[in-house]
């Protein structure tokens, strides 16, 4: 159940939020806003992964 969650809210990342490695952002000039969509986008496709 949990699951199936964590991959719909990927599903969501990849529509709604930016994708800052097509953008090419270097992480040490990243904002903290960014920081926290890497964060959170990672967070959520490690869960949906495993």
């Amino acid at each position: 159940m949990t699951k199936l969650i964590y991959k719909f809210l990927a599903s969501l990342n990849k529509l709604l939020l930016p994708s800052f490695t097509k953008q090419k952002l270097d992480l040490s000039k990243a904002k903290k806003w960014q920081l926290a969509i890497i964060g959170w986008r990672y967070f959520i496709t490690k869960n949906a992964i495993d």
